[in-house]
């Protein structure tokens, strides 16, 4: 048959079209053309593949198959036995789905973002606290007298992360040769308590990062200290107010060129005032002043004694007297170089130098102690080499030449003769003159360079003098068995003489569970994070339930209250933390799996304790921050990228509020997400955080705005009132401005709403002097019942008004005027210091006709038209700026502050260096961006520092409807209040401008103006 018939037989599909088959040649046909589907089969390259069945028919004779093969049964290709034989291993592989460029095994960056897991400079991070055994044993003792916790404070770039090295190598030394580290001249750059990778990238602490280290004092016995390092930077007070929490004792370190700044003062009032902890003074970078400032031995001598005597003042100003005085006599302040590897105190250096004179037989005799010299070495105080005698006048000493005090001929004068033959000698004459004061180093260190040679002898002078500062601590600080009365009389928010209260300020390790913890700290992954908390009472062990009590907690409201399981108790060691089986009271401890319940801060007790009914469990009280506005000003809005992940940027925002102490999250009625921080690098800090920590999502940023506050001031114009809906109920209040200074008094909580009558009377009568009615008379703060900067009074007469009525309302009425505080008439923002006066109110005889339903929004509606009818006005968040440059460039200031609306106040030179200290306000909503203009402006000779300080009143009026803003153009200062409230009411997507009908009635609102305005001119006629 031809092609082409072939072709008339197939239609273009390859169907047949033919004529008609017999059906018995069409099945013998069938079976000649095509074979079984069992037999052979073609592969891709048109070969033919013969399976098993067909290779077995090679060899034997088979009859035609004639069973009915099912489709799974069969086999279309040969296996890889048959293929390649028995002998062969094969490997079937599926086709590859990935992207070529994704690897097949991705790896696994658990580091990512937290724990450093780098060996330091040191060596073993696990020798930096002494092997795990010998801490364990310590730890284990339930006497807690070898046992002290501190917090290392003080302002950014201090050398307070430093001074951590150096109390860590000190302890290192003792398993160590000394001389093996100081060869290292990176050994001052560990960092150690640094733990996150943004730490060390911007080379500034961000969290307060506990350590446990053993460490022995002047004597040699071990103490198991537990020091919190904490950040400097005045956006970061918040880890500072957290660690304070927790310990027993307070390390301020100021450097001694720079002098107390803006955030040693914020902490010292927050220690004094808030904690009433003893304060311990380190001084260090003591050598700027031998090789930066080149100042004579007797002139570093005045600079040491100005910047203690200026620590005093403020602290005895903060006081009024009751702290006692920071000296170097009282061995309670010390002067370091933890670049140079020294540190002493005057007892230390004395016992050094009393040890070094009795084996050079010194002339200072045998008969003098080493706390007698120590007495003597600070102060007017002259020695007589003549005599041997010490006298307080230098004309009373028999040697001619006597004119320098014991500090400076003691002590200053060696270091100064070390430091100029380190840096300014050859080789053999450094040696003849580190060994005319007993310093004996080799060769190999005589040949490094300055810092590493500095470093080596300086450790050989001092020798032991580096443990001054451990004794120093164990001396001023109480253990914590000694010190849990107070702390929990300050912190604890239950009844002083209830059994678990006792319990704690006994420190009893046998008493019910009660753990305090402030700060949380994420895992490396960032999934979850471990609780730092001090253990007031009781043992805490692994895999025990306890219940987590939030902040919201009370006997009478337990919703805030979780179940959890402790999953691991671990000893803080800054990088690497030891994992033990338990700890007892008195000690500090990382918590692992109760951070589920926890927002902030938490109280964690024993499961037992709730169940026993007969104790009523209270909590500590939640972190407050009164010396930065006791919230975060600073405002971001953000949103996710992409839509689809919103539910993982709520997660990293939760996660967030958990890890910063300040950070604080809300919706906006528009939907928008707002992050609340206390500056431009804690909310930077955040952003980083939230997109390569908690989130890993890339997020929209607006530009960054700021909090507002509404006021009132003047006093309302005419009386509002308002009925509720049923009209059976009418309330009548009054507006005022609150007294100058109340509103900061109130949110510091110097003033408490549970106070009885009498005494709440006498402190405004006393202090204010309000009448004796008005000042029984307080029903409420607001807009928190706590701390809020509102009053609310009941001005109201007996005969005028049915008191018991009233009173049955009251609680209906105060939930009405903290909502209405809590969310101004302006633009939704809190109320601040405004005085709300009820006058007059006509109420319901049945109670069904004036429940909450009713009260509470007319309360809320009444408030605002008081508010809106008294002069309202926006307020905005003001800086505090410290600004440290060059005394030339002062002037040029000015100007650059001028153009924010900021303004210089003082300006002084900083004593015994070339910088001048500036101080000045910048509202905060002009400070964006301004600390980068400081610094190109004058070619980062200037540093600047900010914290919150005050409220001011906006300029201009907010209800202004004739100010006309045009678009992009800047506004003049009066109309600035007329602005914001626009873009502030449609950034939370409310209406264009303030209605006053939504208060209250046009129609009532009108006759009573008319009202007034008639009354008036009667009076004026």
């Amino acid at each position: 048959m031809s092609d082409d018939d072939n072709n008339d037989l197939y239609d273009e599909f390859g169907n047949y079209i033919g004529p008609d088959l017999d059906s018995s040649s069409d099945e013998n046909s069938l079976a000649e053309a095509a074979p079984d589907d069992a037999s052979d089969v073609s592969d891709d390259n048109n070969n033919m593949v013969m399976t098993a069945a067909s290779i077995d028919n090679e060899h034997t004779t088979t009859t035609p198959m004639q069973a009915i093969v099912l489709h799974e049964d069969k086999e279309h290709y040969a296996s890889a036995d048959v293929v390649f034989g028995q002998d062969v291993t094969t490997a079937v592989l599926d086709e590859d789905a990935m992207d070529i460029a994704t690897p097949i095994l991705e790896p696994f960056d658990a580091t990512k973002h937290n724990k450093l897991y780098v060996k330091s400079s040191h060596g073993d991070t696990n020798s930096l606290y002494s092997s795990s055994d010998y801490l364990g044993v310590h730890l284990r003792n339930e006497s807690t007298l070898t046992r002290r916790g501190v917090a290392v404070l003080g302002h950014l770039h201090h050398g307070k992360t430093t001074l951590m090295d150096l109390l860590l190598l000190e302890n290192e030394s003792k398993n160590d040769n000394n001389t093996k580290s100081s060869n290292n001249s990176d050994s001052n750059t560990c960092r150690y308590t640094d733990t996150l990778l943004s730490e060390q990238d911007r080379q500034m602490s961000l969290k307060c990062t506990p350590v446990t280290f053993l460490s022995p004092d002047l004597r040699g016995k071990s103490y198991c200290l537990t020091a919190l390092d904490c950040p400097g930077h005045t956006n970061f007070h918040d880890e500072s107010v957290a660690a304070l929490q927790l310990v027993d004792g307070a390390v301020i370190v100021v450097d001694v060129v720079e002098g107390v700044m803006l955030h040693t003062e914020l902490l010292l009032k927050q220690v004094v005032l808030q904690q009433g902890l003893p304060i311990m003074l380190v001084l260090t970078k003591m050598d700027r002043l031998f090789v930066e400032l080149k100042m004579p031995p007797r002139d570093a001598y005045y600079k040491l004694l100005n910047v203690i005597e200026s620590v005093n003042q403020l602290v005895q100003q903060c006081s009024s007297g009751r702290y006692p005085i920071i000296s170097p006599i009282n061995n309670n302040v010390a002067f370091c170089s933890a670049k140079h590897h020294w540190l002493f105190t005057l007892e230390s250096f004395a016992h050094v130098y009393l040890e070094q004179q009795i084996h050079d037989g010194g002339a200072l005799g045998d008969n003098l102690s080493t706390t007698d010299f120590a007495q003597r070495l600070w102060g007017d105080s002259y020695y007589c080499p003549i005599s041997r005698q010490f006298f307080k006048r230098a004309r009373d000493c028999k040697s001619a030449n006597v004119d320098e005090r014991t500090f400076v001929s003691f002590i200053l004068n060696p270091l100064y003769k070390i430091y100029a033959a380190c840096l300014g000698e050859l080789e053999p004459d450094v040696d003849v003159t580190l060994r005319s004061v007993g310093v004996y180093l080799r060769k190999h260190q005589l040949r490094a360079s300055p810092e590493p040679l500095l470093q080596a002898a300086m450790s050989k002078f001092m020798q032991t003098a580096n443990r001054g500062l451990v004794d120093m601590i164990v001396r001023c600080v109480p253990c914590p068995a000694a010190a849990a009365k107070a702390k929990v009389a300050r912190c604890y928010t239950g009844a002083l003489d209830s059994d678990v209260a006792k319990a704690m300020m006994e420190c009893d390790p046998r008493g019910p569970l009660v753990v305090h913890c402030t700060k949380l700290y994420p895992t490396p992954d960032g999934q979850s994070f471990v609780a730092l908390g001090r253990i007031y009472s009781g043992t805490v062990r692994a895999q025990v339930p306890v219940k987590v009590l939030g902040e919201g907690y009370s006997p009478r409201d337990t919703e805030d209250a979780t179940m959890a399981t402790v999953e691991g108790v671990s000893v803080p060691g800054g990088r690497v933390s030891s994992k033990v089986s338990m700890l007892a009271a008195g000690n500090w401890v990382l918590l692992h799996g109760v951070d589920a319940g926890i927002t902030k801060t938490c109280t964690i007790v024993g499961d037992s304790l709730l169940k026993d009914d007969a104790q009523e469990m209270h909590i500590f009280a939640p972190l407050r921050f009164p010396h930065v506005g006791n919230e975060s000003i600073c405002k971001l809005a953000i949103e996710p990228l992409h839509p689809a992940e919103l539910p993982k940027m709520v997660e990293g925002l939760r996660r967030i509020s958990k890890s910063y102490p300040m950070a604080t999250t809300k919706v906006e009625e528009s939907g928008e997400h707002v992050l609340l921080g206390t500056g431009e690098l804690y909310l930077d800090c955040i952003m980083h955080d939230l997109r390569n920590v908690y989130s890993d999502i890339e997020i929209k940023v607006a530009d960054p705005i700021v909090s507002f506050r509404e006021t009132a001031v003047e006093t309302s114009s005419i009386k509002c009132f308002a009925e509720t809906t049923n009209k059976r109920n009418k309330l009548t209040f009054i507006s005022e401005p609150l007294d100058d200074g109340l509103a900061e008094l109130l949110e510091a909580g110097k003033v408490n709403p549970n106070w009885e009558k009498k005494k709440l009377g006498r402190f405004f009568q006393t202090q204010y002097n309000w009448d004796l009615l008005s000042s029984r008379s307080v029903w409420a703060f607001g807009d928190s019942p706590r701390y809020g900067t509102n009053l609310l009074m009941d001005d109201t007469l007996p005969g005028e008004v049915d008191k018991q009525l009233l009173n049955s309302c009251k609680s209906s009425i105060v939930q009405g005027f903290q909502w209405a505080t809590r969310e101004g008439p302006l633009c939704e923002e809190p109320v601040r210091g405004t005085k709300i006066k009820i006058l007059d109110a006509t109420l319901a005889d049945k109670p069904m006709y004036r429940g909450g339903g009713q009260i509470i929004p007319t309360t809320r509606r009444v408030v605002h038209s008081s508010i809106l009818t008294a002069t309202p006005r926006l307020m905005e968040p003001v800086y505090r700026l410290q600004i440290q440059c060059p005394g030339s460039i002062v002037d040029s200031i000015q100007p650059l502050l001028h153009r924010r609306r900021g303004h210089i106040v003082q300006d002084r030179p900083i004593s015994g260096s070339t910088f001048y200290d500036v101080k000045g306000f910048l509202p905060v909503l002009d400070s964006y961006g301004f600390e980068t203009d400081l610094r190109t402006f004058t070619q980062g000779q200037a540093m600047v520092y900010s914290v919150f300080d005050h409220w001011a009143v906006v300029p201009g009026d907010p209800l202004d409807r004739s100010i006309l803003l045009h678009p992009l153009e800047p506004s003049p200062q009066q109309h600035l209040a007329r602005e914001l409230l626009l873009k502030t009411r449609r950034r939370k997507g409310l209406s264009e401008d303030v209605t006053m009908s939504k208060f209250f009635d046009d129609e009532r609102m009108k006759m009573q103006l008319s009202r007034e305005a008639d009354a008036s001119s009667d009076l004026l006629q």
